[in-house]
């Protein structure tokens, strides 16, 4: 019987510790749920988005009355720090940063007040945050300050500074004086580095004289390093915080717009997913969604920042209001276009950085990197295109960081070094061919392995009877080295166990084979090693290096990523400036607005025609003060228009309008001219406590809505808190804010409570047109309704006070009963006029007292009623009930038949 053919090689399909689950999760595709609906956000690895990674912590303490916080944002990896600041009895300025900072994790010092506690729980308990007292030993001011100076950005010295001599660190130290001295070199002189670090620490903040904000940096970093080392098994401390700045957050530099405003202006709207399983949401009709165009994570998130903190600073908004302006021209449109484009290719670089920084960069990561420099080549040379664009703020920053020639050595680099192909093929970061002459070797061996592997089978093969394996093949595993394969006999399976040869060695077995070495695995294993991991290992060294080459480079691309994220924002506002016509406002030092054919950047997309309308107001316009301003005309207007009493959209319209100018957007209006205000306070939902802090923080400079406050009371209650809050504001004189307020309690002005004539008021009205089918107009005075006739709300403000809702008239048209609605602007008339009584002294007629007479006495019957008596027959119980009613005994037809 002839020996079945041995000898055949195998390898089977190696498992490395670089195909981890983790590379299967990276190849994964994310989906994000986003107003465009689904939308691929690329391979996990080159994901921003992480449940862990992106949760904002916000550190804070408050005691005696002043408030330090600080904060850190990881999507740009900034600190951003309150110096301390006096806190109102209401705690107005710590409300204000939970509304714009949205934190996702609080810390507050055990030691502070349990009012300033109690608020913090209760605000991230509603927001669905996570909220944790901490020791007070947390929050001391000396901890904080160590903590800020051993933080890498700070603490960090130039290889300058660290060698001076630049001798050679391969070479023997001749002493042990010089080898301190390397090692100190090396780590640099802890002295030193402090030195350092507090130098550098002055240029980004001064927290020497904020003990509460010192202190609540220290315990932001101890939860951040808490954190680090949940997620990594050989967390760096302090110095591995990826942390670019420090920057000092300042409250007079922004606007205050606090959440009920940004809420009624529908700033920010998130609506729920479809399907009810879902927890995710997406942006909604919102001024955000409207503009939020960006192709970048930073874009993306600074759009955010100026949206919930406009700037107020003329300067800043007009440096926008020119891009905007030079990207809205006609033949910079294609350009912008273009620009736009390759916004999108450029990934969140910080983040990829702080990857390679932490030596877990992917393949995903290089890929972004050299993305970077490709789009930033392209849209440098975009730059040069514009027309105009010399004298553009964006532009020149732009010109200035994007150094081509440095961006193209790093991308030369990199892509001279990765091998895409490899990389893409085996799930990890592979290196070129030619780079390495050590690693060309180690591959080419690895590459023909397959033939030797082939003849030391054949050479084996005689030697193992044919009885013993019926086939035999030489395979290798990394780690495992070689290894003699044979099949699994039925009789090694019984109790008897696995025979091994002489010589051989038994290592392990499969349900199907069994595996074993003998002195010539053990010489491969000698002479060719372990093949897989080392060429692993030197291709870790080689990325290493080529991560050391590109990191130098680091903080410029981080300060070109800053700045494409500005111009990505403002492309934005140009392209929906485009689309929506929008127009650029003048802005102005006078405390003033006076807008042209304004519309509402909202409502505007949501119907067919919309109604402009023009609004003009100043503040600082009170009792006995009328400011001087200058109008359209440049003509002086003293006491034209300085509150609104508006039943209109004007009210909403204009604080869009206004808001899109101070984050540098154009706005929907022919013209406008807009001055400084610093606050938005909203009073909707007819909330006291937003009325109250309304009046402590507004000033000259603030806007105030009142949407028919008062409503949510007693008639006479809510009007006199109306009046009494009017009355209030006037008699600030010069310190007036501007007002727009909506209400319906016209006993205000018929009774003199508020009295048009004598104070500075201006009333507004949105105008209706009644008119028969024929298109005949009817006076809006006439009594009574005249057949086919029908209302047409025209949406026009119109100046004028009126007391008339037409409601009645619009009641009547819908079908109510023409005596009911007669009755109705009665007794309305009565209650407007303090006249209530007069409804009391009204006597009924005689057949109205009938009336009345005969619903008593079947009220008395039906109570009289024994209902627990059972009636033999159906027809018995209806005779008793129409006894009840007083109706006649109804005949049943059963009976007769």
């Amino acid at each position: 019987m002839s020996r079945t053919l041995r000898g055949i090689s195998q390898q089977p399909p190696l498992r490395t510790d670089t195909d981890t689950p983790d590379s299967d999760e990276r190849s994964r595709k994310k989906v994000r749920w986003n107003s465009d609906g689904l939308v691929d956000g690329g391979k996990e690895g080159d994901s921003e988005e992480s449940s862990h990674d992106n949760k904002i912590c916000l550190a804070a303490t408050y005691l005696a009355g002043r408030i330090g916080c600080a904060y850190y944002n990881p999507v740009n990896f900034l600190i951003y720090v309150l110096e301390d600041t006096q806190e109102t009895a209401h705690f107005d300025v710590t409300k204000t940063l939970l509304d714009q900072v949205s934190p996702d994790v609080f810390l507050v010092s055990s030691k502070a007040d349990d009012k300033f506690i109690d608020l913090c729980s209760d605000s991230m308990a509603a927001s669905g945050g996570f909220f944790q007292i901490r020791p007070q030993k947390d929050f001391r001011p000396e901890r904080g300050r160590n903590n800020v100076l051993s933080l890498g950005l700070l603490s960090d010295l130039p290889e300058e500074i660290l060698d001076p001599t630049g001798r050679d660190a391969s070479t023997e130290p001749r002493s042990a004086y010089e080898f301190m001295q390397r090692r100190r070199n090396t780590e640099g002189d802890p002295t030193l580095r402090r030195w350092n670090a507090s130098v550098r620490m002055s240029n980004f903040v001064t927290l020497d004289m904020s003990p509460f904000a010192l202190g609540s940096i220290g315990a932001l970093l101890d939860y951040l390093i808490r954190e680090q080392a949940l997620g990594d098994l050989e967390p760096e401390g302090i110095r591995g915080l990826d942390v670019r700045g420090i920057v000092n957050l300042s409250l007079d530099t922004t606007m205050q717009i606090n959440a009920d405003a940004l809420f009624s202006l529908q700033v920010f709207e998130n609506e729920s997913h479809a399907s009810i399983h879902s927890t995710k949401t997406k942006e909604g009709l919102s001024l955000f969604g409207t503009l939020d165009n960006t192709r970048t994570t930073l874009g993306r998130s600074l759009l955010r920042t100026w949206l919930l903190r406009p700037s107020l600073s003329l300067e800043v908004i007009n440096v926008r209001h020119d891009a905007v302006e030079c990207f809205t021209r006609p033949e910079n449109l294609d350009i912008a276009n273009v620009m736009h484009s390759q916004l999108g290719g450029i990934k969140s670089v910080p983040r990829i950085l702080a990857t390679l920084r932490a030596g877990k960069a992917i393949l995903a990561d290089w890929q972004g990197l050299v993305r970077f420099t490709f789009h930033t080549a392209i849209l440098r040379d975009k730059l040069g295109e514009l027309s105009m664009g010399g004298d553009v703020d964006i532009v020149k920053k732009l010109i200035t960081a994007l150094d081509i020639a440095a961006f193209r050595e790093v991308g030369g680099m990199v892509n001279e070094t990765i091998d895409w192909e490899e990389s893409t093929l085996l799930q990890r970061v592979c290196v070129r061919p030619h780079i390495d002459e050590e690693l060309d070797n180690r591959k080419h061996v690895y590459s023909g392995i397959d033939a030797v592997l082939s003849r030391v089978a054949e050479g084996i093969s005689p030697t193992v009877p044919q009885d013993y394996a019926a086939s035999l093949n030489v395979v290798y595993f990394p780690q495992l080295g070689f290894l003699i394969c044979v099949p699994m006999l039925e009789e090694w399976r019984s109790g008897d166990g696995i025979e091994v040869l002489d010589g051989w060695t038994f290592h392990f077995s499969s349900e199907s084979h069994v595996y074993f070495k003998n002195d010539k695995m053990h010489d491969l294993d000698k002479h060719l090693g372990d093949l897989y991991p080392s060429i692993i290992d030197r291709e870790l060294e080689i990325i290493h290096d080529l991560t050391e080459k590109v990191l130098p480079f680091s903080e410029a691309i981080s300060e070109a990523c800053d700045i494409c994220a500005e111009l990505d924002c403002l492309l934005c506002f140009a392209e929906a400036s485009n689309l929506y016509n929008y127009r650029r406002p003048q802005m102005s030092e006078e405390n003033v607005i006076n807008i042209k054919q304004g519309r509402h950047p909202l409502q505007e997309q949501t119907v067919d025609t919309f109604v402009p309308n023009d609004i003009f107001m100043v503040g600082g316009a009170g009792i006995d003060f009328y400011p001087d301003v200058r109008g359209e005309d440049d003509d002086l207007m003293s006491d034209e228009v300085y509150w609104e009493i508006a039943y209109s959209f004007a009210r909403a319209r204009m604080r869009a309008e206004r808001n899109l100018a101070k984050i540098g957007c154009f706005v929907p209006a022919e013209s406008a001219t807009l001055g400084s205000w610093i606050s938005v306070q909203s009073a909707f939902m007819i909330d006291l406590n937003q009325v109250s802090l309304a009046l402590r923080n507004a000033t000259a400079r603030s806007l105030i809505l009142l949407d028919e406050f008062g409503k949510g009371t007693t008639a006479a209650d809510g009007a006199g808190l109306f009046a009494g809050i009017l009355k209030h504001l006037l008699a600030r004189g010069s310190d007036c804010p501007k007002v727009i307020a909506t209400t319906h309690f016209h006993e205000l002005f018929t009774t003199g409570l508020l009295e048009p004539e004598r104070l500075p008021i201006t009333f507004v009205y949105l105008e209706i047109m009644f008119a028969t089918r024929s298109g005949e107009i009817i006076d809006g005075g006439t009594s009574g309704t005249i057949k086919g006739e029908t209302i047409t709300y025209l949406y026009r403000a119109v100046n004028g006070l009126s007391l008339e809702s037409h409601a009645a008239r619009c009641a009547e048209l819908f079908g109510v009963p023409a005596q009911v609605v007669r009755r109705t602007q009665y007794v309305t008339e009565l209650l407007s006029a303090h006249e209530l009584p007069k409804l009391l002294d009204e006597a009924i007629s005689e057949e109205e007292q009938l009336d009345m007479d005969l619903a008593s006495a079947v009220c008395q019957r039906f109570l009289e009623w024994d209902l627990r008596t059972q009636e033999a027959e159906l027809g018995e119980v209806r005779k008793k009930l129409a006894k009840v009613l007083g109706q006649d005994v109804p005949v049943d037809r059963s009976d007769n038949e």
